[in-house]
């Protein structure tokens, strides 16, 4: 029966085998028994399957080409990730402490290959029992041979008669990439902040003339704690000393610079490299703590977040019917907002018409009067004709008709007063109606009159009103932005010219004189150029102070004398022609008085109500049909 791993799969065996028929022989006899078998032909191959997965267990001939077994176990020691793997070593030979060897290099059990198949199979499923649970697979790359550089000037580095020479050959059996720097002086050091390419461990021949190895090693040492600095693991140096009269203060030296060993030139090849292999060892378990502390702080960071979300996921479940009520709340404010904004309207409407109660008064007053005393003419001319006893004479007939001439001069008279009354009430029910807030076609010079000859007392005599109407007659609006907007813009030029002229002269009667523009345009305005419906309203009054300016347009902000004015006309204006997406500007004019500018989308289809409608010219530099 064959050991299986924990999710029930068969057992994954890596045969490291450079000899095909041994290699086919052993595969057929561990799949025989139930075993998956991947072979290659060299530790070195052995060492980069283990980037993509992770085997069950190892089986590895001792005699390999390059690398042999007790090298590839010993690398398989040095990682955190495989150091659990358990590892079979077959060899054919009987040599004298090949065993010992072996088992001392990290494997797990030395086989002979003559050693009967059973046998064999015992030895892989016990292994495997001790090392249940063992991690099967990492993602991304679990296993790297260590990098190592050789910093040598010597000419027989590369050949394998010189001391160099076997230290390398050494180094690359016990699977290390070794990189030969033979022109320390051309040497890119930024090479060592590049984690991907930085080395493991550099080994620095100070041995040869021409460079000064100890400055080397001191640059070495300032890079290194710059990697350091920036949270990575810092490599390992190591230098070979050549020969001094002074050794003891050479290897000071050489110490001060940082290096982490120093051996001198005349030990053995073999011994160098062990000293090597104890400092990469070191530098490889740092880094493997270091990925496993990462890993440790990734999970944590992914259990916090994971109970954040959760908690989060909760605290809406939690939060879903009080959402719900306050939404529920907000949209009834939100319509109690909407109905408070308009009876605000309104009452900024009713404040306007108190202020010009005295002037419609005496614009009633003055027609009602001489209605009255007309009545009372023609009624007793009226009783006049009907006591005269003789109309057959002529005399009795032409008096008879001039009374009835009068009586008629006197009725025209009264209608014409009575018609003046008439447009007053209807001028009045215009600007009162409840529906401002509705968006329909106006017609601007209509309700611009009708503005008009509500405020005719305000103005006077001595304010002259100039028109001019260039734009299209009909605009598709709400009725508030003429009944309030321009009234309430056009009363306070008024105001301001009067207040101008009482500043000016106390004392006298004469009726404050002054003049108030109106002007009405097309305009292209924006990035798009699309055209805007603009009333500009103008005065010559003392214009506005740039302190005010910046505040006129504020809710309950007024200059004019406590009772006089609410501070609602110009924020209720503004507000409008927001709700029209347009824009209310105020300005002082080159030449004297304030200067207000609303502008407002323009849309020719909009504004046309089914009985036509006059085109306007687009100013601002570009004409056309809008």
């Amino acid at each position: 029966m064959t050991v299986q791993p924990d999710d029930d799969r068969p057992a994954t065996v890596l045969l490291v085998e450079d000899s095909d028929t041994q290699a086919l022989r052993i595969r057929y006899m561990l799949q025989g028994h139930g075993f998956t078998v991947e072979r290659v032909a060299s530790g070195e191959a052995a060492l980069d399957t283990l980037d993509s997965h992770i085997p069950d267990l190892v089986i590895a001939d001792y005699h390999l080409p390059g690398m042999n077994g007790g090298q590839l176990a010993r690398q398989l020691r040095m990682n955190a990730v495989t150091r659990t793997i358990p590892v079979l070593i077959l060899t054919e030979g009987i040599e004298p402490g090949l065993e010992r060897e072996g088992l001392e290099s990290g494997a797990d059990a030395y086989v002979p290959k003559s050693s009967d198949s059973t046998l064999i199979v015992f030895r892989i499923r016990a292994l495997l029992r001790e090392y249940a649970g063992n991690v099967r697979a990492r993602p991304g790359r679990v296993f790297r041979r260590a990098r190592i550089l050789v910093v040598t000037p010597r000419h027989d580095a590369t050949t394998d008669g010189g001391k160099v020479g076997a230290l390398i050959d050494l180094l690359q059996r016990d699977g290390h990439i070794v990189t030969i720097c033979a022109d320390p002086a051309h040497f890119d050091q930024q090479i060592l902040l590049d984690p991907e390419r930085a080395p493991d461990c550099v080994v620095v021949d100070l041995t040869v003339g021409g460079f000064d190895g100890v400055v080397f090693c001191r640059r070495l040492d300032e890079l290194r704690q710059e990697v350091l600095m920036r949270g990575g693991v810092p490599l390992r140096i190591l230098a070979i000393s050549p020969p001094s009269p002074d050794q003891r203060e050479f290897s000071a030296r050489v110490f001060e610079t940082g290096v982490d060993d120093l051996v001198p030139d005349d030990v053995a090849p073999s011994v160098l490299a062990l000293r090597i292999r104890v400092l990469v060892r070191r530098k490889l378990l740092q880094d493997d703590v270091r990925r496993i502390e990462v890993e440790r702080q990734n999970r944590e960071i992914a259990i916090k977040s994971a109970r954040a979300e959760a908690a989060a996921i909760a605290s809406k479940a939690s939060l879903a019917e009080a959402l719900e009520q306050a939404n529920r709340e907000l949209a009834d404010a939100n319509r109690k907002l909407i109905e408070t904004q308009g009876k605000l309207v309104q009452t900024a409407k009713m404040a306007s018409l108190g202020e010009l109660v005295a002037g419609i008064a005496h614009e009633i007053n003055n027609p009602l009067a001489f209605i009255l005393a007309h009545k009372d003419t023609v009624a007793r001319g009226l009783e006049r004709v009907m006591d005269m006893e003789d109309a057959s004479t002529d005399t009795g007939r032409d008096g008879r008709e001039a009374i009835l001439r009068k009586c008629r001069d006197r009725v025209a008279s009264m209608n014409l007063g009575l018609r003046r009354i008439q447009n007053l009430v209807l001028n009045l029910r215009k600007f009162s109606r409840l529906d401002e807030g509705l968006f329909q076609v106006i017609d601007v010079p209509e309700a611009l009159e009708t503005v008009l000859a509500l405020l005719t007392q305000k103005l006077g005599n001595g304010i002259v009103v100039h028109r001019d109407y260039t734009a299209p007659e009909r605009l598709y609006c709400q009725a508030a932005l003429l009944n309030q907007v321009i009234m309430n813009i056009i009363s306070n030029a008024a105001d301001a010219i009067v207040e101008a002229a009482e500043r000016d002269n106390p004392v006298s009667d004469t009726p404050a004189r002054g003049r108030i523009d109106i002007r009405t345009e097309l305009r292209r305005e924006g990035e798009d150029g699309a055209p805007h419906y603009v009333f500009t309203i103008s005065d010559t009054g003392p214009g506005v102070a740039p302190e005010v300016q910046e505040r006129i347009f504020e809710p309950f902000f007024t200059t004019k004398p406590v009772g006089a004015g609410t501070g609602l006309g110009l924020a209720i204006a503004y507000g409008v022609v927001q709700a029209h997406q347009g824009t209310l500007t105020v300005a002082n004019r080159e030449h004297g008085g304030a200067q207000f500018t609303i502008s407002v989308p323009w849309r020719a289809q909009d504004s046309e109500d089914g009985h036509g409608g006059s085109d306007g010219r687009i100013s601002g530099g570009q004409a056309g049909q809008a």
